[in-house]
């Protein structure tokens, strides 16, 4: 049983990276992650980690700095969000290239323009495809929880990758939740000592000095990203071994994903981050009318877990897929997209539709879910849809 406390998501974040105790953390803050890096460098000043803090001019520089640390063989961490997330573009490609287990915190913030701050998935959507393992949570417990695993997924020798773990913006970062914090020892013996790794330093004292991003043409550019891909591949055993780990020792389990209420439900819809929450509500709501509806929350979005997707959702006649993003192809939301390529080769499929919401930071309420939910009940009586994407909670 951990210590009952009261946490924002940033507050959490940052007391997992002290109880983690980097060697490095390079930052720039930004809005809405600025707290995580100033609560974690008051820990610095006042001498609670051994952590080495560079305050950098910009997120390009601390994902830079980052990735210096890590090539000699430190644990590095940073934090970011939206448009700093942006602006490491670059570095995040350099990161896992370089099989770097970098951790970020990342607090999900819409993409200008029009400038915001609030919450949508467009800043680590766009990242999708940057070789980043991607863990999503749903509330503080979770981000804190998501964080300690990240630390041993990352570093596993199978997968050797950077990893991000994200929380929903204001709605998560700066709310408060009851959580359990481990204490400092548990999270200490749970990550461990770094496993071994070629690095800088390690190859200098040894006398067989290696080289780190080096040019790398025709000749074997296209086996060194197969080999980014083979990590990514290995972190689908990886992850939920780690999981359990992580739930035999503290009574918390964690997946790929999460279903609720799945098992008979006729209709369901997938989201992601601290929607879940509200959805739950909406199906219980649902329930005790005598309607069979479920709920998919997706955990890990980075590797794809195609097989748990696809386990979840073959045998439901209509399925709602909810984007926090708008995926700007005219056509339909990223998380459709990828949903479907898990699906495409069942031979019974569900009808899938789409849903656009809550961008920039709109509220998503109840009576929002319902629409959703009510949509799809018409699908399921129609047995056809009438339409592929339908924005929710927008004006006309």
């Amino acid at each position: 049983m951990g210590i009952r406390v009261a946490k924002t998501a940033n507050e959490a974040f940052a007391e997992g990276m002290r109880q983690i105790n980097p060697d490095v953390v390079a930052a720039y803050p930004i809005t809405p992650a600025t707290e995580i890096v100033q609560i974690f460098s008051q820990f610095v000043a006042d001498g609670l980690v051994k952590t080495e803090y560079i305050a950098v001019e910009s997120e390009h520089s601390a994902m830079s700095a980052c990735i210096g640390a890590s090539s000699a063989g430190a644990r590095a961490m940073t934090g970011t969000s939206s448009q700093g997330l942006a602006y490491m573009w670059e570095m995040l490609y350099i990161a896992s290239g370089l099989r770097l287990p970098i951790i970020m915190a990342v607090v999900n913030r819409a993409l200008s323009s029009p400038i915001n701050i609030h919450c949508d998935h467009s800043d680590t959507f766009g990242a999708r495809d940057s070789g980043w393992i991607q863990i999503y949570s749903e509330n503080v417990q979770e981000t804190y929880d998501n964080l300690i695993q990240g630390v041993r997924i990352a570093e596993h020798p199978e997968v050797r990758l950077p990893c991000m773990i994200m929380t929903d913006g204001f709605i998560l970062s700066h709310c408060l939740e009851t959580m359990e914090m481990l204490t400092d020892q548990e999270v200490q013996d749970f990550i461990g000592k770094p496993p071994e790794r070629e690095n800088l330093i390690k190859s200098a004292i040894e006398g067989k000095p290696i080289t780190i991003g080096a040019i790398d043409l025709q000749d074997y550019y296209f086996e060194h990203k197969r080999q980014t891909a083979e990590g990514m591949r290995n972190a689908l055993k990886v992850i939920p071994e780690i999981g359990k780990e992580f739930g035999d020792k503290f009574g918390r389990y964690y997946g790929f994903v999460e279903n609720y209420k799945m098992e008979d439900a006729d209709i369901g819809i997938v989201v992601i981050g601290s929607t879940a929450g509200t959805g739950k509500e909406v199906v219980d709501i649902l329930r005790k009318k005598g309607i069979k509806a479920g709920l998919l929350k997706i955990r890990v979005f980075r590797p794809l877990p195609v097989d748990e997707i696809r386990d979840s959702l073959k045998n439901l006649k209509v399925v709602g897929i909810m984007d926090r993003v708008e995926g700007m192809n005219g056509f339909c939301g990223p998380l459709y997209s990828e949903i479907s390529a898990c699906l495409y080769e069942l031979e019974k499929k569900p009808i899938l539709t789409d849903f656009v919401y809550g961008l920039g930071g709109r509220d998503v309420k109840i009576e929002d879910i319902e629409i959703v939910f009510n949509d799809l009940l018409k699908i399921l009586e129609k047995g056809k849809k009438d339409f592929t994407l339908k924005y929710i909670g927008v004006r006309e």
